[in-house]
């Protein structure tokens, strides 16, 4: 469906296993690589523009390893909660204090999504609202125990065990949530000009 396209080296610079696997969904070729970058941010950014930025700058730190032929997509995606951001915990107690934050709430998770050749950039966003049903202690315990979730905005992975008990609805995109707003990017794709 993508095949203009296939002039394009697409790469997929992320270490996460969820947006390969969603954009191996979209059956183009492409290869997954990695850069080491920093996740910080200017102090001042809120809400959605910290995942636009990190994802421009994961394609800033890119730049160097492409040709004109490289189509790079990178992402990053944030859990934003009253007025906090909520990255990937860095400990048990971090991740503790995320789901007792987020439990019985409502919360937005916003992905920023860059797509960029060495001559154009097109950078999005998408925001899925997350209801949470009350997560006792013992719930959030287990969940930490045997899925440790540290890799994961927010410290839990909806298309996990938590996901299944503790999503009461999601309004937006289900896949956004996952860490990559699939539908969006190809639609992004899809009108891809030189």
């Amino acid at each position: 469906m993508l095949s203009h396209l296939n002039n394009y080296n697409i790469i997929l610079a992320s270490q996460s296993p969820r947006r390969e696997e969603l954009l191996r969904g979209l059956n183009i070729p492409f290869e997954v690589q990695n850069v080491e970058v920093e996740e910080s941010y200017p102090s001042q950014l809120v809400g959605v523009d910290i995942p636009m930025y990190l994802a421009e700058k994961k394609a800033d730190a890119f730049v160097d390893k492409m040709d004109e032929n490289t189509l790079l997509i990178t992402a990053d995606t944030i859990v934003w909660h009253e007025g906090n951001v909520f990255g990937k915990p860095v400990d048990k107690a971090d991740a503790t204090r995320m789901l007792k934050a987020l439990s019985g709430k409502t919360h937005q998770v916003i992905t920023g999504v860059c797509i960029s050749t060495l001559l154009k950039r097109k950078t999005f966003h998408v925001i899925s609202e997350v209801r949470f049903s009350r997560l006792s202690p013992e719930e959030i315990e287990y969940y930490l125990q045997n899925f440790q979730p540290y890799d994961k905005a927010g410290a839990y992975g909806v298309q996990e065990w938590i996901g299944y008990i503790g999503v009461e609805y999601i309004e937006g995109s289900y896949f956004n949530v996952m860490g990559l707003p699939i539908q969006r990017l190809y639609t992004e794709l899809k009108r891809w000009k030189k």
